[in-house]
């Protein structure tokens, strides 16, 4: 029997999407790779629609623990803005994907690395080996380019995409994706949320408050636990006129929304966050003016955080409710929460 409506997190409202395109502008794609041993894909989030090299967006990231292998958070540290989109996929393509990024800037834009400035490619990474053969490494330049091509306002999610392969607290992960509209100051503003969910273990789970966890039975699951050797991913969009201090701020809250699931972000976990803005473009060329905007007042900015926290949250539980059972490499079997949860709420 299928699940009903999943649990709602907090006492804001949604975007009319419940997903982080409510953020206007935002656009996400999958490519989803489904033969056999071979279980996994690409998901591209753009923060809009034209060329990101020459109109860059502001944002910052949080390492909440450091057990990955992204590329791009450096320059993100130091200069705060993103150039290209934001890629996700498994740990030993992340290298495909960024070249895929690379040549993509280089055909709109001949000139980077020579009189413009070379790109920054920015791609996340989970390690999906244990449903994905990752030693094919299957994933080429052409699947990002799918994805990023495959962008829009509506997003699937579960199993698709990045997420095609990534397992969570013991049971079928992936792509989640939620949203929050909230008021700072008289002014309204929306922040949305995805994840990449492969972190976590069974015993730890917990929904909207419900040790469930602790309460399934999944017949793939070891008695033992191992350790952790997960991650988890967690973008964060907002319309609110932030620079990279404050997006850091919020990229940090992601941690609260992760914590309520009950993810302890263990020893090999790569748990990170990065939070971006609409609200204004941040330009590559010297000549042109840079943007004279008024900045939300620090002293707003808690309404914001709690939208993090539970979008968050919420994304993760989306990503837990909508993925369906997949068998992977060598009859690895991840079982669907749909498939295992006998009733909600379970009191």
């Amino acid at each position: 029997m299928p699940l009903p409506v999943p649990p709602y997190i907090g006492q804001l409202p949604p975007g009319p999407r419940h997903a982080i395109t409510d953020v206007a502008g935002v656009t996400v794609g999958h490519c989803t790779l489904d033969a056999g041993n071979v279980q996994t894909g690409v998901t591209v989030v753009r923060p809009h629609g034209g060329d990101l090299f020459h109109d860059r967006v502001p944002a910052a990231s949080v390492v909440i623990n450091g057990f990955g292998k992204s590329i791009g958070l450096l320059q993100i540290e130091e200069l705060g803005v993103l150039e290209t989109p934001i890629a996700l996929t498994n740990t030993f393509s992340v290298a495909s994907v960024a070249s895929a990024q690379i040549r993509q800037c280089l055909a709109a834009n001949p000139e980077s690395g020579r009189s413009l400035a070379t790109v920054n490619p920015l791609v996340f990474e989970c390690n999906d080996g244990f449903l994905n053969d990752i030693q094919r490494m299957a994933i080429t330049e052409s699947h990002y380019l799918q994805a990023w091509a495959a962008a829009g306002a509506e997003v699937a999610e579960g199993s698709v995409g990045a997420g095609r392969g990534m397992s969570s607290f013991g049971l079928k992960g992936g792509i989640g994706t939620a949203s929050r509209q909230v008021i700072a100051g008289d002014t309204g503003y929306t922040v949305g949320a995805l994840v990449l969910a492969n972190c976590g273990r069974l015993a730890q789970l917990v929904l909207a408050g419900q040790p469930v966890g602790a309460q399934l039975a999944a017949p793939d699951i070891a008695a033992a636990p191992e350790p952790e050797k997960g991650s988890i991913i967690l973008l964060i969009a907002t319309d609110a006129p932030l620079d990279a201090r404050q997006l850091r701020r919020l990229a940090l809250r992601a941690g609260a929304g992760l914590a309520r699931t009950g993810s302890v972000f263990g020893h090999g976990s790569g748990d990170i966050a990065l939070a971006f803005s609409t609200a204004f473009t941040v330009p590559q060329d010297p000549a042109r003016a840079m943007p004279a905007i008024a900045l939300l007042h620090d002293a707003l900015l808690d309404p914001l955080f709690q939208a993090v926290a539970d979008s968050t949250e919420q994304a993760i539980i989306h990503a837990l409710w909508r993925a369906q059972a997949v068998t992977g490499r060598d009859g690895h079997h991840r079982a669907a929460l749909a498939d295992l949860l006998p009733r909600w709420p379970l009191v």
